[in-house]
């Protein structure tokens, strides 16, 4: 059946498989099941709103509220919010209950809710078992890591989004198991890898394109387990070498940008597959492994039963649900994990069970409506009831709900926590200032505030080899190229830059992430037709792009 999106006005199905899907999740009071009406947003708008909730790389100096220490936090210091570092949040100095209130059937929950998040105390950080590591988000299990956001279990990263199990990477966006790696997005289990996308098992090489189990390899594409290649190429381990050197003396002689339009050239150039998709049954979406009957998927591995999933990871029986790892049976969400099951219209639930429209809950379950919430169950708006009051209020919210418009939606922006540019929505969804304030949506503008530093100097001035960069440029403020935000070298970078024979980055740490997303695809499929075969295809390369896009079986072809 087509709708017409409420927000932008596009035409979307909703099909008989997410109806049946919104009848499996459907909450169940008493016997009844309470159905959730078809989605008033197209897939796209959905994504944008929820990504409104996620935070992950716009981080602040600010005091504690409980504790007044000094903390690194994802809410600046004139926030609206209640703030606490993590180990206040955790502790028994409060409780999250002593803020509850009763439903006031007179107005919409919407607004009930927002007047709740102003007052209950949210945690700084999403962090646990780092080690050395003050300035990361949404991860774990880090240890000597400096701006990683998203990732867990990795040693000495800098720099990077989307980080796992890696150890000495920089400059990095979604990279798994790898080490030693500089400026890659998308690859995994490779070594001292630079300036690459779309690889897998490949070391001591640079700037690759789509390249499995290579070595001592430049400028390549479509390449498989070969050694000493230049560009596609193969070549003596000596010509090799001057190639290398060549290469890394156009590098510190500031000819960094000429280089990485040749790569941006040789990858147009080269074959690509309509879809990444290994190991699927019934499968439709992009970088989809091991996983069975998902539709419009991103970015999922060992998924079953899914549809519009965006970043997840061992989930089953979901719809519409952003950066989620081991949920299952759950719609319109965003960060769930760790054990969540039966979560729907929440934000920020691990190991959360029977939620509805909850925003941060740690290990809570039978809540409704709640915020900031640590373990507990049959709650609603941070009131304890007893089961049996529980399951009486909330079949009469949900009727309530349903007169409001409410039902059926997660939480408009108004609700979310962040400013747009200060969420992921900006990294999938890029909007200018003009555009995020003419939707009635919130803007932070930057305030880059001068560290005390000895000098400052625009990038452009900045010597181009490794070899004349001076200790003390820890000591300096570097004015970014582009954006002319000031920022600065920490030490570990700078032996980064040292051991590896590479220059000093030009750009803020926020403008080289932002190049790096748009080296993806995005979160989109278009129908078109394979250019070897003419057969039909669904892929992330919209129509009017002049990559050579081929179906499965012609890419086999002729890459194997």
């Amino acid at each position: 059946m087509q709708h017409v999106c409420g927000q932008c006005s596009g035409a979307f199905d909703v099909s008989d498989a997410d109806m049946t899907m919104l009848l499996k999740v459907a909450p169940t009071f008493g016997g009844k099941i309470f159905g959730i009406p078809p989605p008033t947003l197209c897939p796209d708008c959905r994504q944008q709103r929820r990504l409104e909730f996620r935070n992950e790389r716009s981080l602040y100096r600010r005091t504690c509220d409980l504790c007044k220490k000094s903390i690194i936090a994802i809410y600046p210091a004139d926030s609206v919010f209640t703030v606490y570092c993590p180990d206040c949040w955790w502790s028994d100095r409060w409780d999250s209950k002593e803020f509850g209130r009763d439903i006031d059937f007179s107005r919409p929950i919407f607004p009930q809710i927002r007047s709740l998040q102003e007052v209950v105390p949210r945690i700084s950080l999403n962090v646990v078992n780092n080690e050395n590591s003050e300035f990361v988000n949404l991860s774990g299990y880090n240890k000597n890591c400096y701006l990683i956001h998203a990732g867990e279990y990795n040693e000495d990263c800098l720099y990077g989004t989307q980080v796992i199990k890696s150890i000495g990477c920089m400059d990095t966006l979604d990279c798994l198991e790898s080490q030693y790696c500089y400026e890659v997005t998308n690859i995994e289990k490779s070594h001292s890898l630079s300036f690459s996308r779309d690889c897998s098992n490949c070391s001591e090489s640079a700037f690759l394109s789509d390249c499995r189990g290579c070595s001592q390899c430049l400028f390549c594409s479509n390449l498989r387990n070969k050694r000493h290649y230049v560009r596609n190429k193969q070549v003596t381990p000596e010509a090799y070498a001057i190639e290398l050197n060549n290469i890394s003396q156009a590098l510190n002689e500031g000819k960094r940008e000429q280089l990485f339009r040749e790569f941006l050239e040789m990858h147009e150039r080269s074959l690509h597959r309509a879809a990444l998709i290994i190991n699927c049954e019934n499968a439709s979406g992009d970088f989809l492994k091991n996983s069975r009957n998902v539709r419009h998927c991103f970015d999922l591995s060992y998924g079953e039963d899914c549809a519009y999933i965006y970043t997840g990871f061992h989930v089953k029986d979901l719809m519409d649900v952003c950066h989620t790892t081991d949920a299952e049976l759950g719609y319109e969400g965003i960060s769930l994990g760790y054990g969540s099951y039966h979560t729907l219209f929440t934000h920020g639930s691990w190991s959360g069970k029977r939620l509805i429209l909850c925003d941060t809950v740690q290990t809570g379950s039978d809540l409704c409506c709640c915020v900031s919430m640590k373990p507990a169950s049959f709650c609603i708006l941070n009131k304890q009831h007893t089961k049996e009051e529980y399951e009486t209020l909330v079949p009469k919210l949900i009727e309530h709900m349903r007169n409001t418009g409410e039902w059926g939606e997660f939480f408009p922006s108004t609700c979310a926590p962040f400013a747009y540019n200060e969420s992921t929505a900006l990294d999938y969804f890029p909007l200018a200032k003009e555009e995020v304030l003419k939707k009635g949506w919130r803007w932070r503008e930057q305030r880059d505030e001068m560290p005390e530093v000895s000098r400052v100097i625009p990038a452009s001035k900045l010597p181009h080899s490794i070899n004349d960069i001076p200790d003390d440029i820890l000591d300096w403020a570097i004015e970014c190229e582009e954006t002319k935000r000031p920022f600065r070298i920490v030490k570990k970078e700078l032996e980064f830059y040292r051991e590896h024979d590479l220059p000093v980055a030009h750009l803020h740490p926020d403008e080289r992430h932002r190049r790096r997303m748009k080296l993806r695809n995005p979160r989109k499929l278009w129908e078109r037709s394979c250019n070897n075969c003419r057969k039909h295809i669904i892929t992330s390369y919209a129509p009017d792009r002049p990559e050579r896009i081929v179906c499965e079986e012609c890419y086999l072809k002729e890459v194997y």
